[in-house]
């Protein structure tokens, strides 16, 4: 791993996470190429970030569950070979109910140029301190949907109140939003805005 690469999980205490692409639980049905262990890998400039975020969130009883961080480019040409086979209906209905998988990146779901192989994005959630539950925001992860995006209409207020929360946490923390997916932040001063890393995440 190159050596500005860290785990997350040991430079912000306390924080959560389930890296979807390392499962069987994500949009593709299985395991992604480059992710070789369940582990969140981010620069250590993004890490900095997410503790100023963990300690801001806790002081609202909220902590911090990581899906992604640091995607290998081969994760990202998985997708492409993915959305180009014929469907077989098995994450449709979860992941992209009303689109078919070509547009995922017409959409912009899914960039084939992520910011995520730079190493200063993450995907994550709040959780309740107190419960460990997962915090309600209105459409799981990879949900690629108009009800994903930041200002949809068709949550609840407590749905959105959370979403808003997220949003001024990781906001005030360096973080920009991406306005598709209310999951997304990108660090604003990332340390590696032109380079698209591929070692794998073992």
């Amino acid at each position: 791993m190159k050596s500005d690469f860290v785990f997350v999980d040991e430079f912000v205490p306390g924080i959560r996470w389930d890296a979807k692409y390392a499962t069987w639980d994500n949009f593709t049905g299985k395991p992604v190429d480059g992710y070789q262990a369940n582990r969140i890998v981010g620069t250590r400039a993004l890490c900095a970030a997410l503790e100023r975020a963990r300690e801001k969130a806790a002081s609202s009883g909220f902590g911090l569950f990581l899906w992604d961080g640091y995607r290998p480019q081969r994760a990202v040409d998985c997708f492409l070979r993915w959305s180009e086979k014929p469907e077989d209906g098995r994450t449709k209905p979860r992941h992209y109910p009303n689109i078919d998988r070509p547009e995922m990146f017409d959409r912009g779901y899914v960039a084939a140029r992520s910011g995520h192989s730079r190493g200063g994005t993450v995907d994550l959630t709040l959780y309740h301190l107190a419960t460990g539950e997962l915090a309600q925001m209105g459409g799981d992860h990879d949900l690629m949907d108009p009800v994903s995006h930041h200002g949809a209409r068709e949550i609840t207020p407590v749905e959105a109140g959370n979403r808003q929360y997220l949003l001024s946490v990781m906001g005030s923390c360096g973080f920009d939003s991406y306005d598709r997916e209310w999951w997304h932040y990108t660090l604003k001063n990332e340390p590696y805005p032109n380079t698209y890393f591929d070692f794998p995440i073992t």
